[in-house]
């Protein structure tokens, strides 16, 4: 029998990763729900035989489409779970999941750990396991989900931690996932030109693992040169975090995501500084 929870789940040209993510959910959760923006492979008819309902609207950022599948779509419970279509859920994380939907109190929402595959390697060093990520909410509690990339949700009343993962592995070459970073090289660049100079966080409001990443981007990360940050980067996650562990993908992953994707980014966001501050002249 479902339990009374509903998956949400943002699409794109998915169709390589949406039916193992499904299959994850469907006749377990109450309701599975694709929002898909515009696919041009097989992503919507495998999302409706794989049991999900389909709706569309079009992208603009993640943030809005999350707000869109909150506020828009028919949900009827009062728990809500997102997921990537290249991720899914264990069998570990749903029995851990089920009696907290049962709870009249109790916490808003739960931050999750996700285990990531890079190449068919488990990425556990460099810092990012565990990282944990707000996915598990009661849809009444939301009060905001912002930022166009990297988007953040957040909740009114207390947060709980789930210790069980969900796992992030994209069946796609990684050729796709080059391309697509290239493509969050635009909303990365945005954040930042749209949080120049505004410091939001105190460390003592920092309560969470999201909010101490959070202040340190603010308040150390944003004084440092940004051309010499994806240098830096590497070397922390790389030799301070072990990520060297990880064998040759992890060496693959780090260099591309902490120095390759971070220099993209200050280069970007160099060129359209200097392009807004020639506008104002």
């Amino acid at each position: 029998m479902p339990v009374p929870i509903t998956v949400l789940i943002l699409t794109k040209n998915e169709a390589p990763n949406l039916s193992h993510c499904l299959s994850s959910v469907v006749g377990w959760a109450a309701a599975v729900f694709v929002l898909d923006s515009g696919s041009t492979d097989l992503t919507v008819a495998l999302a409706e035989a794989g049991g999900a309902t389909v709706f569309h609207r079009d992208f603009d950022n993640y943030a809005a489409q999350r707000n869109h599948a909150i506020e828009a779509l028919p949900i009827l419970t009062e728990w809500v779970l997102f997921l990537d279509a290249d991720e899914y859920a264990t069998e570990a994380l749903k029995t851990a999941i089920e009696p907290i939907l049962g709870q009249d109190k109790g916490h808003n929402g739960y931050f999750i750990p996700f285990k990531f595959i890079f190449m068919n390697r488990w990425i556990r060093h460099g810092g990012y396991y565990p990282t944990y990520i707000l996915r598990l909410f009661r849809r009444s509690a939301v009060q905001r989900i912002d930022r166009e990339m990297d988007e953040q949700i957040t909740v009114q009343g207390t947060t709980g931690f789930i210790s069980e993962p969900f796992v992030h592995y994209d069946r796609k070459p990684v050729q796709f996932w080059y391309e697509k970073h290239a493509r969050y090289t635009q909303f990365q660049v945005a954040d930042l030109l749209k949080t120049d100079g505004e410091k939001t966080l105190r460390w003592a409001d920092a309560a969470t693992q999201r909010d101490k990443k959070r202040w340190v981007k603010e308040q150390v990360w944003g004084h440092i040169p940004v051309l010499l940050r994806p240098f830096l980067y590497f070397g922390y996650r790389y030799l301070i975090q072990l990520g060297f562990l990880d064998g040759k993908a992890g060496f693959i992953f780090h260099f591309s995501h902490a120095f390759l994707y971070q220099f993209m980014i200050a280069a970007v966001y160099i060129d359209e500084r200097n392009r807004l501050a020639a506008h104002r002249l």
